[in-house]
């Protein structure tokens, strides 16, 4: 079965955010990476230097089972951030087979972004933009 978190987009704010959230809700972030955590050829895209230094992806463990997460948008993936579009769904999944189901469900009339693929990160992953204009992650760690 599909697990739901809020994925918050920013524009070199995150680690700001995040700190500020850690502050609010306590605990501890379960995954912090920097995009010159990347490992070379890791096939996400060209992040300049200046970017290097900003936050990939970070997670924040909220109450039973929920999870904030978040990263500053590497000007290569940027669209205008503004509230109403700085968020997406993600959605972990517990096969390939049903994250492509929901992948293609989703983006069906709407927009790839990034197509559904291994990462250095996950077994299979990808963005989309749904017909509604909703942007959605779905990703399989492969566990």
């Amino acid at each position: 079965m599909a697990i739901i978190n809020i994925y918050l987009h920013s524009e070199g704010k995150t680690e700001e955010a995040f700190n500020f959230y850690k502050s609010v809700f306590g605990g501890e972030f379960c995954t912090f990476l920097r995009y010159s955590d990347m490992p070379d050829q890791s096939g996400f895209g060209e992040v300049s230097e200046s970017e290097k230094a900003k936050i990939m992806h970070v997670a924040l463990p909220i109450g039973n089972g929920n999870t904030l997460m978040g990263a500053d948008t590497p000007e290569f993936m940027r669209h205008e951030i503004k509230p109403g579009n700085n968020f997406s769904i993600s959605i972990s999944t517990d096969s390939r087979e049903e994250t492509e189901r929901i992948f293609n469900g989703l983006s069906t009339d709407g927009k790839v972004t990034m197509p559904l693929a291994k990462t250095f990160w996950s077994e299979y992953f990808g963005m989309c933009s749904d017909k509604f204009g909703i942007l959605w992650m779905v990703n399989f760690d492969g566990k």
